[in-house]
C-alpha cells in the first residue's frame, strides 16, 4: 500500500513546527511561487524565535510572521523591495533592532541551499570578495583569483509551493513556481508542499516530475482548488 502524505489542512501540516526552528520559504519576489497558506498557518500556530530563509521576506506574505514577532533572524538576498512606502513589518522590526538580517547574494543563496541539499560541506565563490559579504570568511586564491568560502544552508522545515502532487509526494511545478521551491525541498528535514491539485499515485507523467517523493513529507491541497 503506497504511503499517503496528504494532510487534510494546513494547521495539521505545521503543527509540530517548534520554537527556534529554521524554515525555508520558497518563492521569488512578492507572491510569486510562495506557499501563502503554510505561512499563514504558521502565523496562527505561533512558533517563536524562528529563522526564515527566503529570497525576499519583506513586502511578501512572510510579513505576517513579523507582524506578530515570530522571527528572530532572516536570511535573504533581496530582503525588501527597492522602493516601498510605507515600510513593511519586516523592515520596521529590522530598523528597531528586533530582527537580525543576513544578506546573501542571490546566486550564492541558491548554491548554499543546493549544497545543503546535496550534503556538501560548502564551496568557494568569487561573489562578495572585497565587500562586507566576505567579512569573517575563509579566503583562498585559486588560479590567481580570490575566492571566499560559503557554508551550506539547511533547514528544519521547508515550506514550498507546487502545482500538482500525487499522494506519495511527487511534485510538478508550473511557471514561476520553479524558482527556489525545488532546491529548498531537498535541503530540509521536513518538506511541506501546498498544491493546487492532488492525484492518485501513477497519474503523474514521470517525465514532468521535478521533485520526487523522497524529498517531500507532507502535501496539502489549497482550499477551492481541484479535488
Amino acid at each position: 500500500m503506497p504511503i499517503n502524505k496528504v494532510f487534510s489542512n494546513f494547521e495539521e501540516a505545521v503543527k509540530d513546527v517548534h520554537d527556534g526552528a529554521i524554515i525555508m520559504i520558497g518563492g521569488f519576489i512578492g507572491k510569486v511561487g510562495m506557499p501563502t497558506n503554510l505561512i499563514h498557518a504558521l502565523r496562527d500556530q505561533g512558533a517563536k524565535n524562528l529563522t526564515i530563509i527566503s529570497n525576499r521576506v519583506g513586502g511578501t506574505d512572510a510579513d505576517v510572521l513579523f507582524e506578530v514577532k515570530q522571527v528572530k533572524k532572516a536570511i535573504a538576498s533581496a530582503p525588501v523591495p527597492a522602493s516601498r512606502t510605507p515600510i513593511c513589518p519586516f523592515e520596521e522590526q529590522y530598523l528597531a533592532g528586533a530582527v537580525e538580517l543576513e544578506i546573501v547574494p542571490q546566486g550564492t543563496l541558491v548554491e548554499r541551499i543546493r549544497a545543503g541539499g546535496a550534503g556538501l560541506g560548502g564551496f568557494y565563490t568569487p561573489t562578495g570578495v572585497g565587500t562586507a559579504i566576505a567579512e569573517g570568511k575563509e579566503r583562498k586564491i585559486i588560479n590567481g583569483r580570490e575566492y571566499i568560502f560559503e557554508m551550506p544552508l539547511k533547514a528544519d522545515f521547508a515550506f514550498i509551493r507546487a502545482y500538482k502532487a500525487d499522494k506519495m509526494g511527487n511534485l510538478i511545478y508550473r511557471r514561476t513556481e520553479r524558482n527556489f521551491n525545488p532546491l529548498m525541498a531537498k535541503a530540509a528535514t521536513i518538506t511541506i508542499a501546498e498544491v493546487d491539485e492532488i492525484v492518485d499515485v501513477g497519474e503523474l507523467d514521470p517525465e514532468f516530475i521535478v521533485t520526487p517523493l523522497i524529498y517531500v513529507d507532507r502535501v496539502v491541497r489549497i482550499p477551492g482548488r481541484k479535488e
